[in-house]
């Protein structure tokens, strides 16, 4: 099991961990706003005891890579993601992101992965794309003003504010009957607030503003789209519903009920539906 550091194009350290054999294929794991590669804990250890290779980078400003100024937008986080799996040579590799983290995957396959080919599949769960933010080609968006609160929360008093996301609709602890699991808040706080203000306040634009249309078109391999109906942060009609369409190879499956984190708080469910994907 490694744990390490690659540095960029432009000196930024960027962390990864990559446990398993290296003669398995790869899955590699892009998280979501404001986390780490922490948050894939219950799919790494799931994959790593079927005898996969897991990896999981910390992006830019997240987690233990730099707390740099520039560079949180969609672009600066596919190269970075590929910087690091062209460190490691990785290929067949099968790429599964969280919200931002979907956006990455679909930035990073369209650009990256595929063109090197290094890409077997990719997995897009609960993803940003095509594009959160309401537009005049996007009228099924959200309004700006959504994207500004996130954006007064972590200016005025992040600790407070991401304490509010994990205990309330990140996870739809904020539903009647909801089975709440402090322990997840917690940690789901402890991964935002190790990271850099700086880069979860212009992450915000990152996520919601960039248009991943031509991402979509291009990537060619197979892609699962995985979301849940009740998902409170990305909505399920103007996120997957979308991307499905746009996808040359894709299939939509829909989790009746399910929130933004359903990848944490229903594992048991999520993970042998990847697993049947990847060995489909």
């Amino acid at each position: 099991m490694t744990e390490a550091f690659v540095k960029t194009k432009d000196g930024v350290d960027i962390y990864y961990k990559d446990w398993g054999p290296r003669d398995a294929q790869p899955i590699v794991f892009h998280h979501g706003w404001p986390l780490s590669a922490d948050d894939w804990d219950a799919q790494m250890l799931f994959f790593l005891e079927k005898g996969y290779r897991v990896i999981a980078h910390d992006r830019r400003g997240h987690g233990r890579s730099s707390q740099v100024s520039e560079g949180h937008d969609m672009d600066h986080y596919a190269a970075d993601a590929s910087a690091v799996y062209e460190h490691l040579d990785i290929r067949n590799a099968v790429h599964i992101g969280h919200s931002t983290g979907g956006g990455e995957v679909a930035r990073y396959v369209a650009n990256f992965g595929e063109p090197q080919k290094r890409v077997a599949k990719a997995v897009l769960v609960s993803a940003v794309p095509p594009i959160m933010v309401k537009t005049a080609s996007n009228p099924g968006g959200l309004p700006m003003e959504v994207f500004d609160g996130f954006r007064k929360g972590v200016a005025e008093n992040r600790a407070q504010f991401f304490l509010d996301i994990a205990s309330g609709p990140f996870y739809g602890f904020n539903r009647p009957n909801a089975k709440v699991y402090p322990g997840v808040i917690q940690n789901w706080w402890r991964q935002g607030m190790i990271g850099g203000a700086k880069a979860h306040y212009d992450g915000i634009k990152a996520f919601s503003e960039t248009d991943q249309t031509e991402d979509l078109k291009k990537i060619t391999v197979p892609t699962l789209v995985m979301h849940g109906d009740d998902d409170q942060v990305v909505p399920i009609d103007d996120a997957a519903r979308l991307s499905v369409k746009l996808l040359k190879n894709g299939t939509l499956k829909v989790y009746s009920g399910y929130p933004h984190g359903m990848l944490t708080v229903h594992a048991d469910v999520i993970n042998p539906d990847l697993l049947a994907f990847i060995r489909s």
